[in-house]
């Protein structure tokens, strides 16, 4: 593989919650001005209309990503859509805004992506999220929603084709992004101003696990390479990718026969 597995900070238990939840604000900020609705949002149309199902779980949902723009726009040709958000860590400022009742929900429920609860049924999704697995781990998330017979979609905003060297330069470029990004999150928290211009750690640990991330995201031939480890089904996976802002995205959809 191409893709090597470093660690990112918001990956460990210890990390302080706080921190985390800025850390997942700007993160979807930045969705927002690459505008992954978009392709997500087609993605998942092709899944809605294949599979039949009008149920999301979203795996790994941080402070939301772009899943909730994702909602709006589905929901005007899918009227009786439901999103159910999830994490292994929930972010609890997150779940408290979005709630816990009515279509869209954000569930206080620890969930662990390889072993989903039975009664969560539905589209899986992990949006930039795929990357935080080692090869393992990953294996046994799509082996699950293989096994419990759930469509699955994943997607990465980098397609990690460049070479390896560029991974460092985006360090000091994530820094001065961080600086230039901030004052566009939502909500906004004093934590959030005073963590990255007064006492500027957000942006060192940003510009960190985003370096990172590119050199853990998986490359359309390291994910048939984890999907060569999965037992023989009638359950059907496809890898491609798609242009937006920013460059190529690269995606991976599980469909069940």
């Amino acid at each position: 593989m191409k893709r090597i597995h470093l660690f990112e900070f918001e990956d460990f238990s210890w990390f302080p919650d706080f921190l985390r939840v800025c850390l997942t604000n700007y993160i979807v900020t930045f969705h927002r001005l690459l505008d992954s609705a978009t392709n997500i949002s087609g993605l998942l149309d092709d899944l809605i209309t294949r599979t039949g199902h009008h149920q999301i779980v979203d795996l790994c949902s941080g402070g939301g990503g772009p899943m909730l723009w994702v909602y709006d726009r589905l929901k005007r040709d899918h009227s009786d859509l439901k999103l159910t958000m999830t994490d292994l860590y929930p972010n609890g400022s997150a779940a408290r805004r979005i709630g816990q009742e009515g279509a869209v929900i954000y569930s206080p429920q620890v969930v662990n992506a390889a072993n989903v609860p039975k009664d969560m049924n539905g589209i899986r999704t992990m949006i930039c999220s795929m990357h935080h697995m080692p090869p393992e781990t990953l294996k046994d998330i799509l082996s699950n929603a293989q096994e419990s017979r759930q469509p699955f979609l994943g997607y990465e905003i980098s397609d990690n084709s460049f070479p390896k060297w560029i991974w460092w330069i985006a360090f000091p470029i994530n820094i001065l992004t961080v600086l230039l990004v901030t004052p566009m999150v939502r909500p906004m928290t004093w934590q959030q101003l005073v963590f990255t211009y007064l006492i500027p750690v957000l942006p060192v640990l940003i510009a960190w696990d985003g370096a990172v991330s590119n050199a853990r995201t998986y490359t359309l031939n390291d994910m048939e390479i984890v999907l060569s480890y999965l037992p023989s089904s009638d359950y059907k996976w496809e890898t491609g990718s798609l242009e937006g802002k920013g460059g190529k995205k690269l995606y991976l959809k599980g469909i069940p026969s």
